[in-house]
């Protein structure tokens, strides 16, 4: 994709909402102990399209293979998805089924909806079921709630360990046409995607076929989404979903699209990174000289998700010699004499072999990115060069600290 036409997309306001005709609403319905928000809906217009992509572990929440099921079975026709915050509702037998069921019906019933129609996503703690008869009580409410400035409430509910929500929309001019995408997404801990605990919804407001969209948004997850790691976990519940609704597009603008659907899971698959349990600092690592975007991707994520990397990262301690030894552990084939190594603008390996560098200097880089603002853009950016391929590709983490251990310590008890 020409990244030129990046340039085209410029932030709004409004998150998932942005795009014409969705709706969405999140509120409170007795599901989390910490009393805040925690059951969202999202709704979109009658002619809608749904793409999805989902956790790739055999233990699974029964919503997730509902989701898979049910727009295989759909060609993607799918108008709606409640998500609830609070329990994975993974690992409970047959309620977990037996309960997403009755929810999602409910759903439907108020929105005068079919079943099929409405999917579901849950988020929590693992082995613990919904309390049904708190999730029902407030359907009504929630469906009562649903508008067009909606996003704010609904990207709140999602939340688990998050300490900030994460929402996100652009919008561009292409030919004539004023088209808006939007995002939300939650995750925190257990993130390293394989398709983290992660959720993740787009809209967008021109109308795509399923088999289009269904590939554009497997390429552009590939790019974001499972580019980032936190911790090395995957979840029973991990879900993408990304829903279009609209006028088509010429096919002259199909690129220039498919580059604002992938700044928006970008800037979202970042913020999930930089909102790491325990995090300090968003670490970015580019590789290029691969004979394979893939390639790059895969040893960018493996760089990003080595603890020793990340605590060093932590130390601002610019330990080369952790980062080459992800590089090693990656399965990609190079040659060590090919290997240039860089943190931030300092070179600290050129063709394989170390050069002098001023540690305190990379350290002072390092420091400068510690600032505390969860969402900004600026990262400690890793640079790699492995050989002579055409090819690159980039992931995303965060440093591993003492904070991480005690969230997670400390998690159900």
């Amino acid at each position: 994709m020409d990244p030129s036409l990046s340039s085209l997309w410029s932030p709004i306001s409004g998150g998932i909402t942005s795009p014409r005709g969705f709706k969405a609403s999140g509120i409170r319905s007795n599901l989390k102990p910490s009393g805040n928000l925690d059951l969202a809906l999202l709704l979109a217009p009658n002619d809608s399209i749904c793409a999805g992509t989902f956790t790739q572990s055999s233990i699974r929440a029964a919503c997730v293979d509902l989701c898979k099921n049910r727009l295989h079975q759909n060609n993607g026709r799918v108008r709606s998805v409640l998500i609830n915050s609070g329990q994975a509702n993974a690992c409970v037998g047959d309620r977990g089924l037996i309960d997403t069921l009755k929810a999602i019906e409910a759903v439907a019933k108020k929105l005068c909806l079919t079943p099929s129609e409405v999917l579901m996503c849950s988020t929590g703690v693992i082995g613990q079921p919904i309390p049904m008869d708190n999730l029902l009580d407030g359907i009504d409410n929630l469906v009562e709630h649903l508008n067009e400035n909606g996003g704010n409430s609904a990207a709140q509910a999602i939340l688990t360990t998050d300490l900030i929500d994460k929402q996100i929309a652009f919008e561009a001019f292409l030919g004539d046409r004023r088209v808006r995408i939007g995002g939300m997404a939650k995750g925190s801990g257990m993130i390293h995607p394989n398709m983290a605990t992660m959720l993740g919804y787009l809209t967008c407001d021109v109308g795509i076929d399923s088999e289009l969209w269904h590939k554009m948004i497997k390429r552009v997850v590939n790019s974001s989404f499972n580019a980032i790691s936190v911790d090395g976990d995957t979840s029973t519940n991990d879900t993408f979903l990304a829903f279009n609704a609209g006028n088509s597009l010429e096919n002259k603008y199909f690129e220039a699209l498919e580059v604002g659907l992938l700044k928006t899971s970008q800037y979202l698959a970042k913020s999930i990174a930089r909102d790491g349990e325990g995090a300090n600092c968003l670490i970015e690592v580019h590789v290029e000289g691969t004979r394979t975007d893939d390639d790059a991707r895969h040893i960018a994520k493996i760089i990003c998700s080595s603890s020793l990397v990340k605590t060093a990262i932590h130390g601002k301690d610019p330990n080369w010699g952790r980062i080459l030894a992800a590089l090693g552990r990656s399965r990609v084939s190079f040659s060590l004499q090919d290997v240039s190594l860089w943190i931030g603008s300092y070179q600290l390996i050129q063709t394989g072999e170390p050069i002098q560098f001023e540690r305190q200097q990379v350290t002072n880089y390092m420091k400068k990115k510690f600032s505390g603002k969860y969402l900004e853009e600026d990262s400690v950016l890793i640079r790699l060069v492995v050989g002579p391929g055409k090819c690159q590709g980039v992931a995303w983490g965060c440093d591993l600290s003492s904070q991480y251990v005690a969230i997670n310590a400390d998690y159900t008890t």
